[in-house]
């Protein structure tokens, strides 16, 4: 992708992206996601109806009159985007890619954090750390984490979310916003979730084709497996064949479900072709 072609898809998404998060996730983020405490912030007078608990007795002491703490939220957070870019990602049978509403997810995100004066965090990974972009604030920095998600090239197709999980672990010392952005069509990762979940605020999104729900009646078809590049003839007009494949489809969202329920964490479901908008907006609200 050259830089122009580069630049114009990065402000096409911006376009779409900044918009959604300006008129429609920016005060359900800011509702859902609360700062890690309450700060001193001044001493006022005592009013009728405030709480006596709030008396500092110092100044009080001071000024022979009551005067209280006022407080406000501490409202600075870290989000961290953690984006599986191994081969199934590029996979759609649609309009886009799973990897394209990822992109677009991630920077309606980055865009409703940054409207909150919030830092952001990428980390992109296949079966090993492919990128890791420390989080910072501001406009120019959402634009190049667009910039990654698009044009970033991954060494390795097959995926470890496992080696993810623990990898965000290590670099986030304090407590973040974690949204994992994933087709989680793997599994053994149930307990580097939990250790993960019980230091942050973890939410997981699931991106997946309607193809990979249940395979048609094509007959014998040439496929390509995405994460190890072999190619192999399948009988997709065998009954077995298409049951094998849905039965691992409905074991890998089981698993998932199951998996972030138990460590407490949240999760989104969205097809590709179903539209991510309300998706968000209903977990936002659910949860503020």
């Amino acid at each position: 992708m050259d830089t122009k072609e580069l630049l114009k898809k990065v402000r096409k998404i911006e376009i779409k992206t900044k918009r959604l998060s300006n008129n429609m996730f920016g005060g359900e983020y800011h509702s859902t996601f609360k700062g890690r405490g309450m700060t001193f912030s001044e001493v006022r007078s005592y009013q009728f109806g405030d709480d006596v608990r709030n008396i500092d007795w110092n100044v009080t002491a001071r000024y022979n009159e009551p005067f209280i703490k006022v407080f406000e939220e501490e409202r600075e957070l870290t989000m961290m985007l953690v984006v599986d870019i191994s081969g199934s990602e590029f996979f759609g049978t649609k309009l886009q890619s799973k990897k394209e509403i990822i992109t677009e997810i991630a920077a309606t995100l980055a865009f409703s954090a940054t409207q909150n004066n919030d830092k952001i965090g990428l980390l992109l990974f296949s079966d090993q750390m492919e990128l890791f972009i420390p989080p910072k604030k501001g406009r120019s920095h959402v634009l190049r984490i667009i910039r990654e998600l698009l044009e970033f090239e991954p060494k390795n197709k097959s995926t470890d979310l496992v080696e993810a999980l623990k990898y965000a672990s290590s670099v986030m010392k304090k407590k973040a916003i974690i949204f994992v952005l994933s087709d989680f069509m793997t599994d053994g990762y149930q307990q580097t979730l939990k250790i993960l979940s019980g230091k942050h605020d973890v939410t997981g999104i699931r991106i997946y084709d309607e193809r990979e729900e249940e395979i048609p009646n094509l007959g014998l078809v040439q496929m390509l497996d995405a994460e190890t590049g072999e190619m192999m003839m399948v009988n997709t007009g065998a009954k077995s064949v298409r049951t094998a494949y849905a039965k691992y489809f409905r074991e890998r969202e089981v698993y998932f479900k199951d998996s972030f329920n138990k460590s407490g964490a949240g999760t989104i479901n969205t097809r590709v072709d179903e539209g991510y908008v309300k998706k968000l907006l209903g977990y936002f609200k659910r949860r503020s």
